[in-house]
């Protein structure tokens, strides 16, 4: 069976590139003023429905619950001798985050911008995303003008634009729908 431990952290970060496709919800700001926001209930119903899951599936794992930067961030880390493994590749997380999205949409009637994390794999995507715009600035200090990343989900070109700005190049997202990518170049 699995535990279920929630944290809630009240700060509040909107991003505006999701926002519009929130229209019709509670804003971030009206959720963080009832004692349990809409955020918590959208914790809540993704793990009932990622607890579910793990039964179906014979899985073990502990289920943590926080609310911080405007979304529910749902983890589920191992148990005992559980084999989270088989749940825990990029692409598996992302279907199961859509899916979890979706059931969290289908109780609440709103849409959801929850992350999931399966055993750490969302570390592991900031190593590779950190590696990924190393080599993209090796590029660009060796003459080229600019680096187009592979398209990502918003969460990850986010992800993508801080490590930028954090080694002090400029990012920019181009593109539309399944082609929005991160354009890497000089500050």
């Amino acid at each position: 069976m699995s535990d279920v431990t929630e944290t809630t952290d009240t700060s509040q970060d909107f991003d505006v590139e999701d926002a519009s496709l929130s229209k019709g919800s509670a804003t971030d700001a009206d959720s963080s003023a009832a004692p349990h926001s809409r955020l918590d209930d959208e914790g809540d119903v993704a793990a009932d429905y990622i607890e579910e899951l793990l039964d179906i599936c014979d899985l073990d794992g502990d289920i943590d619950i926080e609310v911080t930067d405007g979304r529910a961030y749902i983890s589920v880390n191992a148990s005992g001798e559980s084999n989270l493994r088989v749940l825990s590749r990029t692409e598996t997380v992302a279907a199961l985050q859509e899916l979890t999205r979706l059931a969290v949409q289908t109780k609440t009637g709103e849409f959801s911008r929850l992350i999931l994390d399966v055993g750490g794999s969302r570390e592991q995507r900031q190593r590779e995303l950190e590696k990924l715009v190393d080599g993209a600035i090796a590029g660009i200090e060796a003459g080229s003008m600019s680096a187009h990343l592979e398209p990502m989900s918003s969460y990850e070109r986010k992800l993508v634009h801080d490590i930028v700005a954090e080694r002090g190049f400029a990012s920019e997202s181009e593109g539309e729908g399944r082609d929005r990518h991160t354009v890497i170049s000089r500050a």
